[in-house]
């Protein structure tokens, strides 16, 4: 590795090319960028000391190759393409300026001179003329406004970065402040770093450039991991078949990328990642989950097809859309781990091989009892904080051969918190809640919709209407509603006001106002006149009062417990899914005091003893996790601060120097072995691993 400090200019002269990789991102500064760095240029240009510069970063590239002295020199960049893009844009608008504007002239260069030493290489006519090679949509625009073709802006092959970017600085640049820009230029300064293909890792050096969370993003990061170790006809044909399609699916959401891998790693490994670093946690599963760059690759680009037809709604089939715009609705995105690990069971088609593990119709079923998992909890008031880790876990318990009854009994089997509330359970609360002030008010409209669209075919959007409430919410009870309700007026009032048997959707709410049942249900545009199914036990009924209430929230409830229905095994096979989930395999998620500190300390601890040698297992057991060889030889107990590591070893026999280990050899304890060692922070972590090696040692020879 060679470093240097350099003017920019003298980097970009010479007979050189500034190529950059297919993996990078694409040209992404934002205006403010350029008009901070044209600020700076202008800055140091109108300066009267020769000797003053500006420092804008780093330029990293691989020294190029053994090639003909008559070729160009390709240069890799790792790192600097958008300080460099940015610059030749600028230069590039001073040599359009200087070329339209002839009779205005620099100190000593022409616009041909600025153009044909830092623009071009002059005499080649093939991709090797432009000194700065760009990727994909840049590449086309940048040079179509060298050559000055015409620019469809908005077409899908412009880069709107590129040509907004240029734009702006040439309608920055005036004959009065010309001189003084290409002056700043011409003392902008940069660090070179030049790596040698053989000698340096460019990953290595791309992760210590991006260290301090610089602007590339967690799915820039993978990108980069992924492609930047191949050769450079593998990192085309990776980029090409699977990465490129892959962000052009998520369209102007290609931020929703780094989201996607989050749900993808979850769905793998059964826990969730922070979303800061999802990077980090990616690289450890393709440690853990030997596999080829192009099978990984080809497993990110095959689930984010999942995920963007049920995240951005992208579905085509219009009977999976519909059900999937209940999960938005709803805004379930924790299921979406659940849901695209299904999605590749109902799309699971490789070449000529059928592998669909269940019907269309059970894929929509599975989406409904989602919908209904979820929607019957809100109303039910069960805390929502435990569904991203029910939906992490949730798929593990699918028996291929029983794909569906396995799925219901899933559900049915969680308990406490994580419950399938009862019909019971449901319908209570739908004739007793106050629907409208609680947690839930968010699903009103698409409860009300949902009720009203139930085995219709024209389909009522609930956008269209408001709520209204059939007993006013007025203060003031008029004498003629004290009248409806009867002597108990005021306790009816309080107790079924904001329930669902007193309130409906209609497009006359200002009309219908405060006025009487009697008036409400006959005036023009009233109940009578209405024709929605929600509105048919209002038209049917001769008075509104508390029984009129539940009448009608019985009805709807009864409508309710069909539309989000309960699913149902057989006793006795449910009994069996009972077993067979108590011997599932656990996650990490199944482990409570495994959060935050705790948590991140007991990864770094997994990571050091699982690469202590290729035989090296884990295993989740109920209360500990247990690492072993040919048989356990440390178990892990997560506390609420900090792991207890049991040893499988005799007390004497460890070598501890600095006495921290306790010999339990005659007390009760989880896992297996007669040394307890408690952890509890990382700087143990070192002398911690070093007993855990004498343990395995023997077992193995390490």
């Amino acid at each position: 590795m060679e470093a240097k400090q350099a003017q920019l200019l003298e980097l970009l002269d010479g007979k050189r090319q500034f190529n950059i990789p297919i993996y990078q991102r694409t040209y992404s500064w934002q205006l403010k960028q350029c008009e901070q760095l044209l600020e700076d240029i202008v800055k140091i240009g109108d300066s009267t000391t020769d000797s003053s510069s500006h420092f804008i970063g780093s330029i990293v590239y691989f020294k190029p190759g053994n090639s003909p002295i008559t070729s160009v020199s390709e240069l890799l960049v790792i790192d600097g393409q958008q300080r460099l893009t940015t610059v030749s844009l600028l230069l590039l608008a001073v040599t359009h300026f200087l070329e339209k504007h002839t009779e205005i002239t620099l100190e000593d260069e022409s616009w041909q001179e600025v153009r044909e030493t830092y623009l071009i290489n002059k005499h080649r006519q093939d991709d090797s003329k432009y000194k700065l090679l760009l990727t994909k949509k840049d590449k086309n625009t940048y040079i179509n406004l060298i050559n000055e073709i015409e620019i469809i802006e908005g077409s899908a092959d412009c880069s709107k970065r590129v040509l907004e970017n240029y734009k702006f600085f040439k309608n920055k640049l005036l004959a009065g402040n010309i001189q003084v820009i290409y002056r700043g230029i011409k003392k902008l300064i940069v660090v070179v770093v030049v790596l040698e293909r053989e000698k340096d890792n460019p990953q290595l050096v791309f992760e210590s450039l991006n260290s301090k969370g610089l602007d590339l993003s967690q799915s820039d990061l993978i990108r980069n991991y992924i492609l930047m170790g191949q050769s450079i006809p593998e990192q085309n044909d990776l980029y090409e078949k699977y990465w490129y399609p892959m962000e052009q699916s998520f369209g102007e959401n290609i931020g929703y990328i780094a989201s996607f891998i989050r749900d993808y790693l979850t769905m793998k490994e059964l826990s969730i990642p922070k979303i800061n670093l999802v990077y980090e946690e990616y690289k450890r599963f393709l440690t853990n989950n030997p596999m080829s760059i192009e099978e990984a690759t080809q497993s990110l680009q095959r689930y984010s097809k999942f995920y963007v037809r049920i995240a951005l709604r992208k579905e085509q089939d219009p009977d999976i859309a519909k059900k999937l715009r209940e999960v938005k609705k709803l805004k379930i995105d924790t299921s979406y781990p659940f849901l695209i690990a299904v999605y590749g069971d109902y799309d699971a088609v490789y070449g000529d091989n059928e592998k669909k593990l269940i019907t269309k119709e059970e894929f929509i079923e599975i989406i409904g009892l989602v919908a209904s998992y979820v929607f019957r909890r809100a109303i039910c008031d069960i805390p929502t904080n435990s569904l991203n880790k029910t939906f992490a876990t949730l798929y593990k318990y699918i028996d291929k051969d029983n794909y569906m009854e396995s799925v219901k009994a899933a559900f049915l089997l969680m308990d406490n918190y994580r419950r399938f509330p009862t019909d019971g359970e449901f319908i209570k609360k739908l004739r007793s809640k106050d629907i409208y002030n609680s947690r839930a008010k968010s699903y009103l409209l698409y409860l009300l919709e949902s009720l009203e669209n139930w085995r219709c075919k024209e389909l009522v959007s609930a956008e269209n209407y408001t709520i209204e409430h059939i007993l006013p919410q007025n203060k003031n009870v008029s004498s003629e509603w004290k009248k409806e309700l009867g002597e108990d007026w005021e306790n009816v009032k309080d107790e079924y006001l904001h329930t669902l048997g007193n309130l409906s959707l209609t497009a006359y709410n200002s009309e219908l106002s405060d006025k009487p049942f009697l008036t409400k249900q006959t005036m023009e545009n009233g109940f009578n006149s209405s024709p929605l199914f929600l509105n048919q036990s209002i038209r049917e009924a001769d008075k509104w009062d508390k029984d009129a209430i539940l009448k009608r929230a019985n009805i709807l409830a009864e409508k309710a417990c069909i539309i989000w229905k309960m699913p149902s095994v057989p006793n006795n096979h449910l009994d069996l899914y009972k077993e067979v989930k108590e011997q599932t395999t656990l996650g990490l998620d199944d482990y409570p005091q495994l959060q935050g500190g705790t948590l991140d300390l007991y990864k770094a601890l997994e990571k050091r003893v699982l690469s202590l040698d290729a035989s090296v297992k884990r295993e989740y057991k109920k209360t500990y996790i247990a690492f072993k060889a040919q048989t356990n030889f440390v178990d892990v107990k997560p506390l609420k601060r900090g792991l207890s590591l049991i040893l499988n070893t005799e007390f004497d026999k460890i070598k501890d120097p600095k006495g921290i280990c306790q010999n339990i050899t005659n007390l009760g304890k989880s896992g297996n072995g007669d040394v307890r060692v408690y952890l509890e922070s990382t700087d143990d972590l070192n002398y911690v691993i070093e007993l855990i090696e004498q343990v395995l040692g023997e077992q193995i020879q390490i």
